[in-house]
């Protein structure tokens, strides 16, 4: 998945920030993703907020894939975006034989996509530092249809115990200027609490280790005795009037 980050580092040959976690560590981020929200809070709140059911999806900075065969059990269809190419054949591998998936390469600010092609455009923990993403909404807002959304889950750095790692190893980022980005975007934002588990204290571990640096992950894993965590998301939905008003007036859909 994109990640626009500071602590990313610089931009990438193909002018996209690197996700340092994932594009370093895919095997690791593998058992980061099993372990995320074993309960699908995160997808009941995306469903409350926008059912794509028999819908058109987009992932945006899909990463490896792991989400595109959740979002096609009840989509249309379900189109993944990645631009780091070794992330893209190993999504490619994951979806391989569900004809209602496909994995593209591209970034974000290019979609490979029609104008209002899709109904969903969903990414997940790849826009969540806000200022500097615009060319990716835009880019959002032009393949979708009306009466569409866009859905942007990022980590909620307000809470505690994940929030207060992220901010002592970020901290010149601001939740609430983050916050105050989208909502000047026009997006609404719910807060959804989640539960990681892992199975075994060598994964959680290995996990904290490339979400934060030496001294935090350390302090991380101290501070996490079992083999559970809680890690708070905000789930960030603009939606796209399903009619628009041409000059003089006329509605269009």
């Amino acid at each position: 998945m994109a990640f626009w980050s500071s602590r990313a580092g610089g931009p990438s040959s193909s002018g996209v920030l690197p996700s340092p976690n994932i594009w370093r560590w895919p095997g690791v981020y593998e058992v980061e993703n099993r372990a995320q929200d074993r309960e699908h809070a995160l997808f009941v709140a995306l469903r409350a907020a926008f059912d794509w059911a028999g819908l058109d999806v987009v992932d945006v900075g899909c990463g490896d894939g792991f989400h595109l065969p959740m979002l096609a059990r009840d989509a249309r269809s379900v189109v993944g975006v990645e631009p780091h190419p070794p992330l893209v054949r190993r999504a490619r591998r994951r979806v391989a034989g569900l004809d209602s998936i496909r994995v593209l390469a591209a970034g974000a600010q290019r979609l490979p996509l029609p104008d209002a092609s899709v109904d969903l455009v969903h990414a997940r923990t790849a826009y969540f530092f806000g200022p500097g993403c615009e060319p990716g909404l835009r880019e959002a807002e032009r393949v979708l249809r009306p009466g569409g959304a866009i859905a942007i889950i990022d980590l909620d750095a307000t809470r505690h115990p994940y929030g207060s790692w992220m901010r002592a190893d970020l901290p010149d980022y601001s939740p609430a200027d983050v916050e105050d980005f989208f909502a000047a975007q026009g997006f609404d934002c719910r807060r959804v609490d989640t539960l990681w588990r892992f199975d075994d204290r060598e994964s959680l571990g290995s996990v904290l280790r490339i979400e934060f640096s030496r001294r935090v992950a350390a302090r991380a894993i101290a501070q996490t005795p079992g083999l559970t965590l809680p890690v708070g998301y905000r789930l960030h939905v603009r939606r796209r009037p399903a009619t628009v008003l041409l000059p003089g007036g006329r509605p269009t859909s």
